[in-house]
């Protein structure tokens, strides 16, 4: 008989049943085998050995009380191994098999099922089976987990570490991917001591394929958005080139602005994007709103530009759908016109605490951990007559978090 797995090389198997003549009988016959055995008679002494070791297959029977034959403490017990260790493969043995009993293990995470009296040469066949399969999906794991969290790193890394000194302005922003890696990005650029672009987009999707994509929009808007280029024209630019590379029926919603504090100015392109808005200083609300199609679709999309005022004492707020739907626990959306009406009534003078009253009112509101990729860019910018804004010349404005 040919294993797949090598005998007493990292096969540890922990073997459960409550006669102990069977335990010795499997006992001897995996060791003759060349497997490493522990034995245990009970439920309790399951999930202690697992919660204190790791092993590389469990060989359980259904059954733990005598003259009981449903299997209910099995199949019980198997939730509860799943719970402490959901890589765990687990074989399970009973006297008293039905295809229902069968079908419903495998449904609670059982891998094989082995009715009782056992076949010697087919049960150890399984067992090296099953190792084999559970350490190469553990391999497996693990070689994900690293890329995952490189790509974490590579993705947090494209972001910008630290917000533009701007004089007479602040800015904070807030980054919250819900799985440690998403689809939102953004970006600001300073082009002078009185002029920036921000950027703020979410890719359609999560995880590893929307942070490839976020890693390729960011570079494409950091070759359109130069000084001379109007808010349009990027968003064109960087349109034609992702139709170039986007899958079928990925898109990314997109918006781009310029702040230029001498002229009070915001010039924008908003594709498809949920619309920013901008709290003025008496306290009323305007949005930048849509000029043209979200990204990735059609090629030869030709988007509008927008502009509004940006005075003294006026806030720019940029945010993503991971804020404005997030659910509550009754499965209500937070929605923009809440959002707004909280940043106006936020007094102004420092955007960090503004940022940090937003996130928190959207994370009160889940009361659980984020649903969906959420950033958040705050502008605020000083009264009149305060080029100094909070008494420092040109405030430094914070890091996203």
């Amino acid at each position: 008989m040919s294993l797949e797995v090598r005998p007493g090389v990292n096969t540890r198997i922990l073997v459960a049943d409550d006669q102990p003549d069977i335990l010795q009988a499997l006992r001897l016959l995996l060791v003759d085998a060349g497997f490493d055995v522990e034995l245990v008679s009970s439920v309790h002494d399951v999930v202690d050995r697992i919660a204190k070791q790791s092993y590389d297959l469990l060989l359980m029977d259904l059954n733990y009380t005598r003259d009981t034959t449903s299997g209910r403490e099995g199949l019980d017990l198997l939730e509860r191994v799943r719970a402490k260790d959901a890589a765990l493969p687990v074989v399970v043995m009973t006297g008293w098999g039905s295809i229902e009993t069968a079908v419903e293990a495998m449904r609670r995470g059982a891998r094989s099922f082995v009715q009782k009296p056992w076949d010697n040469t087919v049960l150890v066949e399984v067992v090296a089976r099953e190792i084999a399969d559970g350490q190469a999906a553990r391999r497996r794991d693990a070689r994900f987990s690293r890329d995952y969290e490189e790509a974490r790193q590579i993705q947090r890394a494209l972001l910008p570490a630290s917000m533009p000194t701007m004089q007479g302005c602040q800015i904070a922003v807030r980054w919250t991917p819900a799985a440690g890696i998403g689809g939102d990005c953004y970006d600001v650029l300073r082009f002078s001591d009185t002029r920036v672009a921000l950027s703020i987009a979410d890719v359609v999707g999560k995880g590893l394929p929307a942070a490839l994509l976020m890693s390729n929009l960011q570079a494409a808007v950091r070759a359109f958005a130069t000084p001379a280029a109007e808010p349009n024209e990027v968003c064109s630019s960087v349109n034609r080139l992702l139709c170039r590379n986007i899958a079928s029926g990925k898109f990314v919603t997109f918006c781009y602005a310029v702040i230029d504090l001498e002229q009070g100015q915001v010039s924008y392109a908003n594709a498809g994007h949920n619309a920013p808005f901008i709290v003025r200083g008496d306290g009323t609300i305007d949005q930048l709103t849509t000029t043209g199609l979200v990204l990735g679709v059609s090629s030869d999309w030709t988007y509008n530009a927008g502009s509004t005022s940006f005075g003294p004492g006026d806030r720019l707020v940029c945010f993503t759908d991971g804020m404005s739907e997030a659910r509550s626990s009754e499965d209500e959306e937070y929605g923009e016109e809440r959002l707004a009406k909280l940043a106006a009534q936020t007094p102004a003078g420092n955007a960090e605490v503004l940022a940090d009253t937003l996130s928190a009112a959207v994370l009160a509101w889940t009361n659980g951990p984020a649903q969906d990729d959420a950033t958040l860019i705050v502008v605020e910018r000083g009264p009149l007559g305060r080029v100094p804004y909070n008494g420092q010349q040109g405030d430094l404005s914070c890091c996203a978090n």
